[in-house]
């Protein structure tokens, strides 16, 4: 139930983000964007435990806002994976892609604990 909860908060997340933010579109029905965040937990899964290992020291450096370009190319990667799939997520280069993950990681956190505090009660 908690998997599922967190999918919609990324789908939501993911909702507000593409009518934030120009260069980021999703053109299909609102259900698939769980399809969407889907995707992005896989690929954020695979490819983005081993970008952040592999970035350890840049981020150390820049004091973790390294972070922020490995969550662009990551949802840079989820949309060109989207598109090939036909999701209907289409990122328009980087700068959408940095500003979309930066507005999804903040959805996504406020979003999340208003989603936790509801389940401990």
């Amino acid at each position: 139930m908690r998997f599922l909860l967190h999918l919609v908060v990324t789908a939501i997340a993911f909702w507000v983000a593409t009518h934030l933010v120009s260069g980021l579109r999703y053109a299909g029905p609102l259900p698939g964007l769980l399809l969407v965040a889907l995707l992005f937990g896989v690929v954020n899964a695979l490819l983005g435990s081993i970008l952040r290992v592999l970035s350890l020291p840049v981020t150390f450096l820049t004091l973790g806002l390294f972070a922020l370009v490995v969550n662009a190319v990551l949802l840079c990667v989820t949309g060109a994976a989207a598109e090939s799939l036909g999701l209907g997520l289409h990122v328009d280069g980087f700068l959408p892609a940095f500003l979309g993950a930066l507005v999804i990681g903040i959805t996504r956190a406020v979003l999340n604990t208003v989603v936790d505090r509801r389940a401990h009660r």
